[in-house]
């Protein structure tokens, strides 16, 4: 599935990861990598730390070990020094300015941002991936659907121009129909070149899009491979997606 334009470059390298709460460990050893250009899937079942390594690699939370991300060590980066370097996540539970309108929380994705003639350029291609968007500009943020939220999280992360879009449970509590829009619009923002890193508790869902993914348990990986590897891997298959 790996798209014509996708790169063998190494856009996000993670060795030696740990992090926790409260002194209790919640990552142990963690080691991934990212390339340019393709979606990677971060798969698990619920608690098995993927939340907590994408709040690790945006630097929410402590962590030991590294994170290199396109030349930059991310470590001792605060979280908004990390989103400057082209590192954006969206994160569950949207997290939305309720009582803003979609276009002012879109224009929040673009703050760091002064060339305003491309902003407008960008807030029109939005509306143009999200068409929902584009009916809903003036509403408050807050009063719309579960998918539109969603739509209004990952453009707003869009505005930023990310080199990485990292997303946790995209499809969480969203009727099939909205999750289908959203994987279209991740395949097509890919193909123009932004990479992703999709968290999902939807095993199947997440490795169906991805070129390669990662598979967590209690806070270690324990699977890697290909996207197509992992789906047919009888262990993943009996453990996530219910099949013998």
């Amino acid at each position: 599935m790996t798209a014509a334009g996708a790169s063998s470059e190494r856009l996000l390298v993670v060795e030696g990861l740990g992090a926790g709460y409260g002194g209790m460990p919640a990552l142990r050893d963690v080691s991934l990598e990212v390339r340019r250009a393709e979606i990677v899937a971060l798969v698990g079942s619920n608690g098995a730390g993927k939340t907590t390594l994408l709040r690790a690699l945006s630097r929410v939370i402590p962590c030991t070990g590294a994170i290199n991300f396109n030349e930059y060590d991310l470590v001792p980066m605060a979280p908004d020094e990390v989103f400057g370097t082209g590192l954006v996540h969206v994160p569950e539970g949207r997290q939305l300015f309720d009582r803003m309108t979609v276009e002012d929380n879109l224009l929040m994705g673009a703050y760091r941002r002064t060339d305003q003639a491309a902003i407008v350029t960008d807030l029109d291609r939005m509306y143009s991936l999200f068409p929902r968007l584009g009916e809903r500009r003036t509403q408050l943020a807050g009063s719309m659907s579960g998918g539109e939220q969603q739509m209004c999280a990952m453009a707003r992360g869009l505005m930023a121009r990310p080199d990485l879009l990292m997303i946790d449970e995209m499809s969480l509590g969203l009727a099939p129909v909205v999750v289908e829009q959203l994987m279209d619009v991740l395949q097509a923002i890919r193909n123009e070149g932004v990479t992703v890193l999709l968290v999902e508790q939807d095993v199947h869902l997440a490795l169906s899009a991805a070129d390669r993914g990662y598979v967590m348990d209690t806070g270690s990986i324990v699977r890697s491979g290909s996207a197509k590897d992992l789906i047919d891997d009888p262990a993943v298959r009996e453990a996530y997606l219910g099949l013998a």
